[in-house]
């Protein structure tokens, strides 16, 4: 009599969720408590917790968690500012966060950015930042003060006052006029690639085109770099770059190669990335306050 086949049906699969938790006995301890019906999975290489409500109810409890490590971090910073201030006129302690006001300057902004959890208000035109971050706060402390302090008015002033009339005075006027101009000598043989995120001795640019203008080779030095002897340079167009394009733009593993130095263009990096990004999303912020103050003036214009 032949045998019947065996039903070699696959099981559908358990209902549940998994996830990865750190090396940590202690947290795999609470875990367990929180989740008794939780299992290791070898095939998964990971908890599994069975239940249609799984994956929310763990998430919940990741979210607790990490509000509590916060909460930890912040009383541990907390304790450590008040052992060792930073007194600055600068910076005020609240009972929440660290509230940091400055004149404007660009490299006290992006020293602040750098700082873990760094948030800018504005409404109130200040940065907080909260106390589980008070380490980096203070290792960055003081270039963000000596930066604020150039930035004061008088500082500023006085700097003005100083180099008046001066060849420094004129030779930075001559490169404002000239980088105004947007344009940017490459080689005639070699030149970048069009509308793609290119790294340049002026930052992350976008070229579009050029007209072949021959670039004096005096000026590629004075402003940009320093020419190669015997090379023929012609001038490109460029345009800065959107936010969008800059941070869908994958950066260069290593660093430009000495020849591309040289050439004066380079497939950009990480770091140079950044820096664009931030440029373009405060281009983007100013440019939203500007529409919203013509808002605002027009609404005011039409009111009787």
């Amino acid at each position: 009599m032949d045998k019947e086949p065996k039903d070699k049906t696959p099981s559908p699969p358990r209902v549940g969720a998994s996830t990865d938790l750190p090396h940590d006995r202690m947290t795999v301890q609470r875990f367990r408590e929180a989740f008794p019906r939780a299992r290791w999975s070898d095939s998964l290489n990971a908890w599994f917790v069975p239940g249609r409500t799984a994956e929310k109810r763990i998430g919940r409890w990741l979210a607790e968690m990490e509000a509590e490590a916060d909460a930890f971090a912040d009383e541990k910073g907390r304790d450590a500012f008040v052992f060792d201030p930073i007194e600055s006129v600068y910076l005020e302690a609240t009972p929440a966060t660290f509230q940091i006001r400055t004149p404007y300057s660009r490299s006290v902004v992006n020293e602040i950015r750098e700082i873990p959890h760094a948030r800018w208000d504005g409404d109130r035109r200040l940065w907080t930042v909260p106390y589980r971050s008070f380490d980096e706060l203070r290792r960055r402390w003081p270039a963000i003060e000596a930066a604020a302090e150039r930035s004061e008015p008088e500082a500023r002033r006085a700097r003005r006052e100083a180099i008046k009339g001066a060849e420094e005075e004129q030779a930075s006027k001559a490169r404002t006029r000239e980088r105004r101009r947007k344009r940017y000598p490459v080689p005639a043989d070699d030149g970048p690639p069009i509308e793609r995120a290119i790294g340049t001795h002026v930052g992350v640019v976008f070229f579009i085109g050029t007209h072949g203008e021959l670039a004096d080779p005096a000026t590629v030095s004075t402003f940009y770099f320093p020419a190669a002897a015997g090379e023929e340079y012609v001038w490109a167009l460029w345009r800065a770059g959107a936010l969008e394009e800059l941070v869908t733009t994958w950066p260069a593993r290593t660093p430009p190669a000495q020849h591309e130095v040289d050439r004066g263009w380079w497939m950009p990096t990480l770091d140079e990335l950044r820096i664009a990004r931030r440029d373009a999303r405060s281009r983007r912020r100013a440019e939203e306050r500007k529409q919203k103050d013509n808002s605002s003036g027009e609404k005011t214009a039409d009111s009787p």
